[in-house]
């Protein structure tokens, strides 16, 4: 059963690089979508990185940031450290884990495009990302921020923020299957990032979604 239809009106959630299929998940609960952007950064997230699947086991695309992962700012000043040509190797990886996917031809100009020209914070590079998703998922909820930071909020707002963490990714009881790449050679991984559900199954990864909703 599905209470948040009927319960809530928006879902608040922390901001994440590609995020999780489980994460993803929530936007089909059409409902609002609020991200909390006055958080102090949290280390040990997916708000940097997130994880693929390759021939060998999972992998960890990690976006670096200038003052590391220990920084105390704001998330919506965490900026993102250029030193390194990072978006480049984010996507020759991408490209060794999916090129023999079904769909990887039908999404790679799109995650290419969002990659290419890497905006300075992470915030904003994170946001880029989810109007992409919502366009190509097209999902109802409006997009939008939080003003200022605020611990409880109203019941009709369903608080979600760090529930989906990487400590927990692997063993969160709800994963959506399909087939993947390599499950042949290391069995199927649940919860990757949205990257993995894309490319595996395209299009119809709108119905898989809509089918297997998070219950809250």
């Amino acid at each position: 059963m599905n209470e948040s239809k009927h319960k809530y009106e928006s879902i608040l959630l922390d901001i994440q690089y590609f995020g999780t299929i489980n994460y993803i998940n929530t936007l089909f609960q059409d409902l609002n979508i609020i991200i909390e952007q006055y958080e102090s950064y949290q280390k040990m997230s997916f708000r940097n990185r997130c994880v693929v699947a390759g021939s060998n086991g999972m992998v960890n695309l990690s976006v670096p940031l200038e003052k590391g992962r220990g920084q105390k700012e704001l998330m919506k000043d965490v900026r993102i450290s250029h030193s390194a040509n990072w978006q480049q190797q984010h996507l020759r990886t991408i490209e060794s884990c999916y090129s023999r996917s079904p769909f990887f031809e039908f999404y790679r100009d799109g995650v290419w495009n969002l990659l290419e020209k890497p905006e300075i914070f992470l915030l904003d590079q994170n946001l880029k990302i989810l109007e992409w998703l919502k366009k190509v998922f097209k999902f109802k909820g409006i997009i939008s921020v939080t003003e200022k930071y605020q611990k409880s909020y109203p019941e009709n707002i369903r608080d979600l923020r760090n529930s989906f963490l990487p400590k927990n990714q692997l063993t969160e009881a709800f994963g959506i299957k399909y087939t993947q790449v390599f499950e042949d050679r290391i069995g199927f991984v649940p919860n990757l990032s949205i990257l993995d559900l894309l490319f595996c199954t395209g299009p119809e990864a709108v119905s898989i979604l809509r089918d297997n909703k998070l219950t809250f």
